[in-house]
């Protein structure tokens, strides 16, 4: 028993002395491996992806890179906020773009981990892959002074600290000189083996038929030299099968049998060498030698296979729809969001429209009374009560005349002591007679309750507006799409800029900033200024502008000629894409039927909104209706509509041409009825009472509606909302249009001209373009310089006139050309 207790003791303490010297075991189990290898093959992509992005957003990513961790902070790079700090901290702050390496070294690590390859070969590519991206940080960085993502700040400091201490030579022979021990070490490189190399290539361009019949000449000398018999006894090939080719045709010419030595010439150098050879048979041949003749039997003909094209079943464009889905234009921002509807206030509290019995029953006996009074009898009576009209419908008894009832619209105003009575006669559709009378308790139509109805959030319409609420107390809805244009019109006061708000407001709740643009003039300078805060969501504008609101009179005639080109553009892409509208256009472009590397695009629709026409009409005249009658006229099959609002609805205003081609028109309350015949064609405006009451027609029946009201304090919340959140890097740039002032045709100065008139003239040589935007993006500068370059390099005969969208023609064909046209002028 004793023993056997000591025996059991002993053991254990062996194996507590031994169990600390044994080797850590850092080997991964298979599943270890896998996971790491998942790993580092998908950081090394999201690597590479993020530092791909950061090459195009990394002027815009560095003002957010402090606030990188702020969730309400979002970057631009396509890894967002992770991406962003990842690639300033490996590219700008480390190695530059030579920092790709880095990707690429943890993908293939990856790979290796995941299928077991052997690692030694794995550690020689990070060895190597570091001093690669070392060598490439500090060669950037000795071309790019600037600490810049080009060599990085490490690149930038080493290459700081060697000119320091060698100077700019010294520092260029160390990098040449890491670069051939690279190329001696890793590639094996020598100046024979690079000469050895362009002489193959040389050799390998010669001709294949020479180098065949060399090598045909050669054997048959060597053939002359050698033995006959010793090579038919060491032939390794059956003894049957030599007798067989000796003795398959009596009559074989001797190139057969010189082709057959030439086979087992191999086995003719082996026999020299190890054994002693007998005298050499004797062959008489004839004189002279004998010429080789090839016949067709001895050259081998190479077949190549015909190449067999693949069929593709499916639409390439289904493909990519596919693969990728349907292109999104509101990816760019896709977080954005809609502004709620509690931003809107409820004047209503929530109420509905209370009806006054007392006030119908008043107002339907006193219609009765005034009728009867004429000798008028009706058979029917009924009432539609609305937010702020009532509509009486009556049916007259048979035999009363329409006109004698309509003639009676004072007379039935004076004894309901209405602000004023509309008669419509009849009804369409019906067969009955309206009076509309104004209740004596209007309330007011919100916003909130306009743009919270089904009717409008439900709406399957390309650019619906709710404008109000009609006489039945529904919410009324358009699509300005189908207008296609709308012309405002009312005295001052009446309710026009609140309508223009509440067309506004109701395409911010609607439409994604990707998919409308606003192109707002406001001559009052006061009215839609509140949309400054959303002018890089929704807002359009000319290049080199301040402000995206133009207030300037004379400004709006550039951009109206702007909206004009493009619209000409416009109508070459649907041209081009074979479609007839820009719905079709946008649908053909989202299914991936076109491609943009063609000039097509997503494009966007663009609603023009002139606060106060009249004031343009008075300071510019045909300049401003000229385009405006051209954009009424074409642009609504590309996406550019217009609505126009003016208080002084006359005929030098209102014109003919802008007349015909605004179907779509709102009359607010006006003083006269001519002026409501000017608006809608027939009176009836004259009888409104003010406050948003309004008539609406487009071009058939003229229907009464409320205005939604919407006050200054939503619109500033809405647009709050908008501005708040992430937006594109500029407003939507319009095309550039010079006017036509911008031309000259006096001489200018040679002393006169600008410091930059010759590095201008350069650019615009090498380009073949002349253009005031390209010299403001190849040198900086801004529009009135870039102009000025322009007359210039005109007057000076290097470019052409102006010619209106175009560009100018260059007339100098290359930089020779320009360097002797300017020493001509430095001569004379």
């Amino acid at each position: 028993m004793a023993k056997k207790k000591t025996t059991t003791k002993s053991k254990p303490k062996k194996t507590k002395t031994k169990t600390p010297r044994k080797p850590i075991n850092f080997k991964l189990s298979r599943q270890q491996q896998i996971l790491l290898g998942s790993f580092l093959f998908f950081l090394g992509i999201a690597l590479f992806f993020s530092f791909v992005s950061y090459l195009f957003t990394w002027k815009v990513d560095q003002s957010v890179i402090t606030e990188i961790t702020d969730r309400d902070v979002q970057a631009k790079n396509w890894l967002n906020n992770f991406g962003a700090g990842m690639s300033n901290f490996f590219i700008y702050k480390g190695f530059g773009i030579s920092a790709f390496i880095i990707a690429a070294l943890l993908t293939i690590s990856g790979v290796y981990y995941f299928f077991d390859y052997a690692k030694a070969r794995l550690r020689q590519f990070w060895f190597w892959g570091i001093l690669v991206m070392l060598w490439l940080s500090v060669f950037f960085g000795f071309f790019h002074k600037q600490n810049d993502i080009l060599g990085g700040r490490v690149g930038y400091e080493i290459n700081d600290y060697l000119q320091d201490y060698l100077g700019l030579i010294g520092a260029a022979f160390i990098l040449a000189f890491l670069a051939i021990a690279y190329a001696v070490v890793r590639l094996k490189m020598t100046p024979d083996k690079v000469g050895t190399f362009f002489k193959s290539t040389k050799d390998q361009l010669s001709d294949e038929f020479t180098e065949t019949l060399t090598a045909t000449e050669e054997t048959i000398e060597d053939t002359q030299e050698s033995e006959v018999q010793p090579i038919v006894e060491n032939t390794t090939l059956p003894v049957e099968e030599v007798t067989e080719n000796v003795a398959s045709d009596t009559t074989t010419t001797k190139s057969t049998f010189e082709m057959n030595v030439e086979n087992l010439q191999p086995t003719i150098g082996k026999k020299k060498k190890d054994e002693v050879v007998d005298p050499p048979m004797e062959i008489t041949t004839p004189e002279p030698e004998p010429e080789l003749i090839i016949t067709s039997e001895d050259i081998d003909i190479e077949v190549k296979a015909p190449v067999e094209e693949k069929e593709i079943k499916k639409n390439l464009s289904d493909t990519l729809v596919e693969d990728f889905g349907e292109f999104d234009p509101t990816l760019e921002l896709g977080n954005y969001k809609f502004p709620p509807i509690d931003l809107l206030k409820d004047y209503t509290n929530g109420q509905g429209i209370t009806i006054n019995q007392e006030e119908l029953e008043e107002n339907k006996n006193r219609i009765v009374e005034t009728l009867n009074n004429y000798k008028i009898g009706i058979a029917n009576i009924k009432a539609t009560v609305g937010p702020t009209v009532t509509l009486y419908e009556i049916v007259p008894e048979a035999g009363v005349r329409i006109s004698k009832i309509k003639n009676l619209e004072d007379d039935i105003a004076l004894s309901l002591s209405a602000l004023g009575i509309r008669i419509i006669a009849p009804i369409p559709g019906k067969g009955t007679i309206g009076i509309e009378v104004p209740n004596k308790k209007p309330r007011i139509v919100s916003m909130r309750s306009a743009v919270a109805s089904p009717k409008f959030q439900e709406a399957e319409m390309e650019l619906p507006l709710t404008l109000g609420k009609t006489i039945s107390n529904e919410t009324f809805v358009v699509d300005l799409a189908k207008m296609p244009h709308l012309l405002m019109a009312g005295a001052t006061g009446q309710g026009k800029s609140v309508g223009l708000n509440a067309i506004l407001a109701s395409l911010l709740y609607k439409k994604h900033p990707a998919e409308v643009k606003f192109v707002l003039v406001d001559p009052k300078k006061v009215e839609l200024t509140l949309f400054n805060k959303i002018e890089r969501h929704y807002l359009a504008k000319l290049p080199d502008t301040e402000e995206a609101i133009i207030t300037d009179n004379s400004k709006v005639i550039n951009t109206l000629n702007s909206l004009c080109i493009e619209m000409d553009a416009r109508y070459d892409l649907l041209k081009n894409a074979m479609c007839r509208n820009i719905k079709e256009y946008n649908a053909k472009f989202k299914a991936r039927k076109l491609n943009p590397n063609n000039g097509h695009k997503f494009l966007p629709y663009i609603v023009l909104v002139v606060d106060e026409f009249a004031d343009l009409i008075m300071t510019s005249g045909k300049e401003v209706e000229t385009p405006i009658a051209r954009l009424a006229q074409l642009a609504r099959a590309i996406g550019i509509h217009l609505i126009i609002a003016t208080q002084r609805p006359s005929v030098n205003v209102i014109t003919g041409i802008i007349k015909a081609n605004f179907p779509a028109r709102i009359a607010f309350r006006v003083t006269s009825k001519i002026d409501s015949r000017t608006i809608l064609d027939t009176s009836g405006a004259d009888q409104l009472i003010g406050r948003g009451d309004m008539l609406y027609t487009q071009g058939n029946d003229v229907v009464r509606i409320q205005c939604a009201f919407v006050d200054t304090p939503e619109v500033e919340r809405i647009v709050d909302y908008i501005g708040g959140q992430k937006a594109y890097p500029d407003a939507h740039l319009l095309p550039e249009y010079v006017g036509e002032e911008s031309g000259t045709s006096l001489d200018i100065d040679a002393s006169d001209r600008d410091k930059l008139f010759r590095e201008a003239a350069e650019v615009l040589v090498i380009a073949q373009q002349g253009s005031a935007s390209l010299l403001q993006r190849k040198l900086k500068l801004g529009y009135n310089r870039a102009g000025r370059l322009i007359d210039q390099l005109e007057a000076a005969g290097i470019v052409g006139p102006f010619e209106g969208s175009k560009a100018r023609q260059v007339l100098v064909p290359d930089i020779m050309a320009l360097d002797q046209l300017l020493n001509n002028e430095g001569n004379e």
